[in-house]
């Protein structure tokens, strides 16, 4: 079975191995040939190849451009390599689901709308993530009788968000993405020296709530306890955490990029407590790899968390303000006891997400949602 993506994933074609250059080593294994269609990078924009049979195509035009090319560049590799299905990631403008839909209906094959998570859901962080729910809710009444399915990454809020937005519950795909590969992201086997008492991984941007973690920090700061941070990842509000740190007083050291995931698993090692403030979330992936490596997680109730950290065994949830987060993490740094406690339960709570186990459980869904068989790697 030969299986075109369309995807908003550029950092393949950057020279990047992120987590879906990491993906796609097994998941490639499931299929004849993977055509990714993806947006335009930065710098010289060439096919690239990774894994023998993953073909990156990234676009020669901007945004503004990606509806058009999306239906003339797939259109021109279906009909090269005859694909089985198209995916589609859904988000923003939707012009990925939208150009899916238009090659669905000239050519026949049909798609799949992946939808990893909708800005406003659970909580809307001010105008434009209204907004952006107001326009995802259009697209999604508009394909929901034009997408074979509807795949969701998480079981709760995504499920519930699309059932009232009457999508039939036999259209929506409930598959994690979140793949993460055990044999990097484990526990030490000795004790480690933290070198951080809180680590954030992420893009810079609103819906993660960065500057409210740094609020956080601040408070705890300002309530007597020393409290160090890093912070990695670079975006477009990258300079503006950098000043409220500087202004508030928060202990942050940032890092814009981690070179290989077993570097990333040792940062996650060395600190007592991942954070994530997200107002809108699929998985997040850095949260359970922290868990994967004997870290606790205090979150807020986003993605994958709320079915994760309910009962308060393997981190906890806090709220969307800064004082609830500043006292979730100071609960558990002030208590070390706890903190590796937690830290052992969150390492069993990510073993369902197996790198290959959950990979094999993806592809060969949409092997099935092709009406082909299931395969074996």
């Amino acid at each position: 079975m030969r299986l075109l993506m369309v995807s908003g994933d550029r950092q393949v074609c950057v020279g990047e191995r992120g987590p879906f250059h990491t993906m796609q080593r097994e998941f490639s294994r499931y299929f004849e040939r993977v055509d990714v269609i993806c947006p335009r990078p930065e710098g010289r924009v060439t096919v690239v190849r990774i894994h023998d049979n993953v073909h990156f195509h990234p676009a020669s035009v901007s945004r503004r451009g990606m509806l058009r090319y999306v239906a003339a560049k797939g259109a021109e590799l279906l009909r090269a390599h005859g694909h089985a299905l198209i995916t589609s990631h859904d988000y923003g403008w939707f012009y990925n689901g939208v150009g899916s839909a238009h090659l669905a209906r000239i050519t026949g094959v049909p798609y799949l709308s992946e939808i990893h998570h909708i800005p406003g859901v659970p909580v809307a962080g001010g105008l434009r993530d209204r907004f952006d729910k107001w326009v995802a809710r259009v697209y999604v009444r508009w394909a929901r009788n034009k997408a074979l399915a509807f795949r969701v990454v998480n079981g709760e809020e995504m499920l519930r968000q699309l059932l009232g937005w009457g999508v039939p519950p036999q259209k929506i795909l409930v598959l994690p993405s979140l793949y993460i590969d055990l044999e990097v992201f484990h526990p030490p086997p000795r004790r480690v020296r933290p070198r951080q008492d809180v680590v954030f991984v992420g893009r810079m941007v609103g819906n993660k709530g960065v500057e409210r973690i740094v609020d956080a920090l601040a408070i705890l700061e300002r309530g007597g306890r020393e409290t160090r941070a890093l912070f990695v990842g670079k975006g477009p509000r990258l300079e503006r955490v950098r000043a409220r740190a500087a202004t508030r007083g928060a202990r942050v050291n940032f890092v814009q990029w981690i070179d290989t995931p077993a570097d990333l698993a040792s940062v996650y090692r060395e600190s007592r407590v991942c954070v994530c403030s997200s107002t809108c979330e699929g998985g997040p992936r850095f949260a359970v790899e922290a868990m994967a490596c004997g870290t606790p997680v205090v979150s807020t109730p986003v993605g994958v968390m709320s079915e994760l950290l309910s009962d308060g065994r393997a981190g906890c949830l806090t709220g969307f303000d800064a004082h609830g987060l500043a006292a979730a993490l100071g609960g558990i740094l002030e208590d070390e006891d706890l903190r590796a406690a937690m830290g052992r339960e969150a390492a069993e709570r990510a073993r369902p997400f197996e790198y290959a186990r959950a990979i094999g459980v993806y592809a060969n869904s949409l092997r099935r949602l092709a009406g082909h068989e299931e395969r074996s790697p």
